[in-house]
């Protein structure tokens, strides 16, 4: 899973590393901006569970399509 932050949206909430501190981190600003970032194996329900806390909804994620 990828994701990106769009940096402008975000207004420093803080609630994606709030529930899900291991995927997001938040500047002394309190502002997140990561920028473009890979989500490790195992933290996916983490990440959607910090996207979707986001007021502005700034948090982008692409899960990856596997072809088999």
């Amino acid at each position: 899973m990828r994701g990106r932050v769009e940096e402008d949206l975000c207004m420093g909430h803080g609630m994606c590393a709030a529930l899900a501190p291991g995927v997001y981190e938040v500047s002394d600003l309190g502002t997140n901006d990561m920028g473009e970032f890979v989500v490790v194996a195992g933290a996916e329900d983490a990440a959607r569970r910090g996207a979707r806390a986001c007021p502005e909804r700034a948090i982008l994620l692409e899960e990856e399509v596997h072809s088999g």
